[in-house]
Formats: C-alpha cells, structure tokens, sequence
C-alpha cells in the first residue's frame, strides 16, 4: 500500500443532490473499508444552491444517512486539479490541466423528481461510488 493519500471529488452545479449522495456513500465506503486514513473526499458544485435539496434529504433518510447538517459548497479548480478521481454528476463539462481521472456519471438530477425515481438515482449513485472504492483499494495496493 502507498503512502499517499487518495483524492477524490464528487461535483455538481448546486452541490445540493447527486453530489451530496456521492458524498454521503463514499464517506461510508470509506469508513467500512478501513480507508479513513487513506481516501480524502472533496465535494462541492460550480454554484453551490443554499440547501440540500428536500427531496434528497429524504431519500438518503431511507437508507438511514443523515444529510440535515449539509450545506452545499463550492470547490475551486485547484482542489479538483489535486485529486486522483473526480466524479461529475453529467451537468460539467470539466476539463481538467491535472492529471486527474475525470469521470461524467451522467446521471438526472433528482431536484423536483418522484420519491421513485430519486431513489433510483440514489441506487445508481451507490453502485458508481461502490465500484470507485473498489478502483480505489485495487490501485492502493498494486
């Protein structure tokens, strides 16, 4: 394993939805996979709203992840050009001049959906920041 620590950042416009699911199960992922030493987690939006949106709030309630204390922010391009992953919720068209592994999830916004159809976007989110954490331990310990 590798002394460095691994950046990682999940960006949105407002910071308020599809972000912030991010966030929240890359949070857990890392602590469930004993990373917390060793993943650093950014997150923020382009023009953060003032909320996380209800909607979201919601659903990740569902799955027993509070969000109540989230606020969104904004995140400069120096902190994103400093991670190894960034992760954009397909509203960014993000060029990066940092070597940094961009990935466009491409994924609906959840403000002003169904319950059903945020959950399915939360689902989704899930599984892109499991299979992350999975890219992530591998290159660790390559």
């Amino acid at each position: 394993m590798t002394d460095a620590k691994t950046h990682v950042a999940f960006v949105c416009v407002q910071n308020a939805g599809r972000s912030q699911i991010a966030t929240a199960y890359a949070e857990r992922e890392r602590e469930t996979r004993g990373l917390t030493d060793d993943v650093v987690i950014h997150s923020g939006g382009t023009h953060p709203a003032d909320a996380v949106h209800d909607v979201v709030r919601e659903a990740m309630a569902d799955v027993e992840i509070d969000l109540a204390d989230r606020k969104p922010q904004e995140i400069a391009t120096e902190t994103l050009e400093s991670c190894d992953y960034v992760a954009t919720m397909g509203c960014s068209t993000l060029d990066l001049e940092a070597d940094t592994d961009v990935r466009d999830w491409d994924l609906p916004d959840p403000h002003g959906q169904e319950k059903e159809t945020v959950h399915e976007i939360r689902n989704d989110v899930r599984t892109r920041v499991e299979a992350l954490f999975d890219e992530i331990e591998a290159a660790r310990t390559d």
